[in-house]
């Protein structure tokens, strides 16, 4: 049986509310020339992470309490457009996302109720925020050019693949998750399609499929919601990074304006 955590978890009310209020203010959309990111630009906090017991060491009875202890050190995000700021901590928090990846993989019994709104949090954190503007020349070809790459990669490469096993494990139970993967949280995971990096799109259709296929009571949401992006993508901004991945997860491949308004505003 899992020890009792002594610090006080994190509520459904505290991971909805960060949902709804939107961004950090140390969230900044951000394109630099050439490849870059258009994550965040992180200000050093000067707080240094310390590097916890591996899980496979600790005793069974402490586990429950090191696991929520890495989840949260790995709320710490960090600016990689820096490379020599931070190495020691990054490389720390690389480390606790890959064991955490393997820990809910491989682990049975390791999903407590309290667990899901520290893992949701978590994930919140590294991976939702604004799209920059697409400031791209008229002359940008997507077929020949490269697109802009996450360089904060290294860390929510990570943090996708923990979520996806977090969703694909044997104990997961969506009648817990729903109060946590909720309409908010859906939102907020398709507007991440709009990024330019294909890595982060394909992470994100996979992701997608999981839930939509395992919290039914989303399904309605989500293709509303899918819709509302193709009529953005049609009448407002004509652009929009991630229409071939959600035509996909919706059965369909036709990708033209025409092919969109016809299937989706004739309904």
């Amino acid at each position: 049986m899992a020890s009792e955590l002594k610090v006080r978890p994190t509520s459904a009310e505290h991971v909805n509310l960060r949902l709804q209020d939107g961004l950090p203010q140390r969230f900044r959309a951000h394109r630099t020339s050439g490849h870059g990111s258009s994550l965040f630009r992180v200000p050093s906090s000067g707080e240094k992470l310390e590097e916890l017991a591996r899980l496979k060491d600790t005793p069974q009875s402490e586990r429950y309490e090191l696991f929520v202890k890495k989840l949260r050190q790995c709320r710490r995000l960090f600016d990689f457009q820096n490379v020599l700021v931070d190495l020691r901590e990054k490389e720390i928090k690389r480390g606790a996302l890959t064991e955490l990846v393997e820990y809910v993989t491989h682990g049975r019994g390791i999903l407590a109720e309290s667990v899901y709104p520290e893992v949701i949090g978590m994930v919140a954190t590294n991976i939702f925020r604004a799209m920059p503007p697409n400031e791209r020349q008229s002359d940008f070809d997507p077929d020949e050019d490269e697109p802009f790459l996450e360089e904060a990669w290294p860390h929510m490469q990570l943090v996708y693949d923990f979520f996806l096993r977090f969703l694909e494990s044997p104990d997961f139970q969506p009648a817990i998750a729903k109060k946590y993967l909720n309409q908010k949280f859906l939102l907020q995971l398709l507007e991440l399609y709009d990024s330019e990096d294909p890595r982060e799109r394909d992470c994100l259709k996979t992701i997608l499929h999981r839930i939509y296929g395992k919290c039914l009571s989303l399904r309605s949401y989500a293709r509303k919601q899918i819709k509302h992006i193709f009529l953005r993508f049609v009448y407002e901004s004509e652009s929009f990074n991630g229409l071939a991945e959600l035509l996909e997860i919706l059965g369909r491949q036709e990708t033209t304006k025409f092919e969109i308004v016809y299937h989706f505003l004739s309904r």
